[in-house]
């Protein structure tokens, strides 16, 4: 019986001292690092520029110039994304202001813009826009949009043709069905909803209604938006449909179809980088919307 029992039990003991070893070297391997499109690095600083406010359609809306006016290219005007404000875009400012006079945009109820009972529509936000370009004496503009903002751009390039000429769409959808289910559920996606609350209660004019703006919001992300081909197929402006390789929230297929749909568009995957591709490779990101900006085709 001891000879049946002891090489079990050797058996064993050597199990246990193999785990041992694997978890001490475990311990002393430092861990994988994450992969660039699985960070969120931080909110930059608030770009430098001058500080104002527009009242448009019944809000106070922020907005920030920098660069020169006289500067040689056409304005650009920078649309952030649901749920964030235009610091998101402090990495790409500085790259723009050497040729453009820089606009950028706190979406109504967002950031530091005020909101009221209207319900939020893309609509409602493109004439935001158009409304301050008014008021600053600005007849015709090119877009960065992310996300919201790249959907503004869209808008804008459907309703207002004369109003802008380029529209660098990152991250769009223009239907619904576009998006990702449970992007929420993401943890880089879900990391970014949590900043987004403590920068809301931070910058806003209304710290304490970040739920009734969140319920505002996600009643027009449920519903909108929702083009047709034959819309899509209107677009005048020349329009580079971009996004990153590892997008938590927007469907490849989808942005390859509104590429495919939009006249003359381009499409750009960029690589190792996710829906928030501007704060995770600035240069990269940087370099393709300075290309298609300032491109003469």
């Amino acid at each position: 019986m001891k000879t049946d029992i002891l090489p079990s039990v050797l058996a064993t003991g050597r199990r246990t001292l193999f785990t041992g070893l694997l978890a001490t070297l475990a311990r002393r391997q430092p861990a994988k690092a994450a992969e660039r499109w699985q960070v969120l690095p931080p909110t930059p600083a608030p770009p430098i520029g001058a500080a104002g406010y527009a009242k448009v359609d019944g809000i106070r809306l922020y907005y920030l110039e920098a660069g020169s006016r006289t500067a040689a290219g056409t304005p650009v005007v920078m649309l952030h994304g649901g749920l964030a404000n235009s610091d998101y875009f402090g990495n790409q400012v500085p790259a723009l202001v050497r040729q453009h006079r820089v606009i950028l945009v706190d979406s109504r109820g967002h950031g530091r813009s005020t909101r009221n009972g209207m319900p939020f529509s893309y609509d409602l936000m493109t004439d935001d826009v158009v409304a301050l370009l008014d008021q600053l004496g600005i007849a015709r503009v090119r877009i960065v949009g992310w996300s919201d903002g790249a959907i503004i751009g869209l808008d804008m390039a459907m309703r207002h043709p004369d109003r802008v000429d380029r529209v660098f769409a990152f991250g769009a959808n223009t239907r619904t069905s576009g998006l990702k289910p449970d992007v929420e559920n993401n943890p880089t996606f879900a990391r970014f909803i949590a900043r987004a609350r403590q920068e809301y209660i931070r910058l806003s004019p209304t710290p304490h209604d970040y739920a009734g703006f969140l319920a505002q919001i996600g009643q027009m992300w449920r519903t909108q938006p929702n083009w047709t081909d034959d819309q899509l197929r209107g677009i005048q402006a020349r329009v580079l449909i971009a996004d990153g390789q590892h997008d938590e929230a927007i469907r490849r297929d989808h942005t390859e179809y509104m590429a495919a749909t939009i006249p003359r568009a381009g499409l750009l995957i960029l690589p190792n980088v996710s829906h928030f591709a501007f704060l995770q490779d600035p240069a990269l990101f940087n370099a393709a919307m300075l290309d298609f900006l300032d491109g003469h085709d």
